[in-house]
Order: structure tokens, then C-alpha cells, then sequence
């Protein structure tokens, strides 16, 4: 079994940064595609950032810039490092993994089929 934890979120005000992790456990590597999602109040869920095993990664318009994923083989664990956080921002974010995808990454949220629980990131203004 693949299992995703997130932790790192909180409440900011904006300018301010979190840095988020996602703890992957069940005997598994982060290779294949990993990526960050978030879901705000009555929006659907969006895709954030992601990475490839070789380490390419790609990001949302609205976070480009501002946001980075990296990842730890060693301890397994995928990070988002979210800089001048905007209240736009405030969302639940999910860290995923796509079973199928390794060296190109998609968006599409249906593509990912491991999730972890999500950890609240809230900024205010």
C-alpha cells in the first residue's frame, strides 16, 4: 500500500512562506510522477506543482515563482516550499502520486490514484 501524509500547513499572513511535506510510506520511492494539489472552498481541485523521477517539475501559472517542489529520496518525502503566500492561496493542499507516469507528468487529477489526507493552508490579508 502507498501511503501519503502531509504536514507543514498552518495560518500565515500574506508575504509569509510554509514549507509543506508529504511523509511517503508502504515500502515505496517517490519513483514516479508526485505532485502537489489544493482545493479552496466551492473550487474544484487544481493541480499545483509536480515532479518527475529525474527531477524535472513543472508548476501552475499562479504559482510559478513563488512555489517549489523538491523531493528526498533518502527519506522519502516530497516538499512544497510556498513563498509569499497570497490569501488566494488558502486551500486544502494534497500531495499524490501518479502509478503510471514517471519522466512526464500530467495535470489532470484523475491521473493520480495515491492521496494523502491534505493539510490546511490558510493566509490572511
Amino acid at each position: 500500500q502507498v501511503d501519503l501524509v502531509e504536514s507543514g500547513g498552518g495560518s500565515v499572513q500574506a508575504g509569509g512562506s510554509l514549507t509543506l511535506s508529504c511523509a511517503a510510506s508502504g515500502n515505496i520511492d517517490l519513483d514516479y510522477c508526485m505532485g502537489w494539489f489544493r482545493q479552496a472552498p466551492g473550487k474544484e481541485r487544481e493541480a499545483v506543482a509536480n515532479i518527475a523521477v529525474g527531477g524535472t517539475t513543472r508548476y501552475a501559472a499562479s504559482v510559478e515563482g513563488r512555489f517549489t517542489i523538491s523531493k528526498d529520496a533518502t527519506t522519502n518525502t516530497l516538499y512544497l516550499r510556498m513563498d509569499s503566500l497570497q490569501p488566494e492561496d488558502t486551500a486544502i493542499y494534497y500531495c499524490a502520486q501518479d502509478p503510471a507516469d514517471r519522466f512526464w507528468c500530467t495535470v489532470t487529477v484523475g491521473s493520480y490514484k495515491s492521496w494523502g489526507q491534505g493539510t490546511q493552508v490558510t493566509v490572511s490579508s
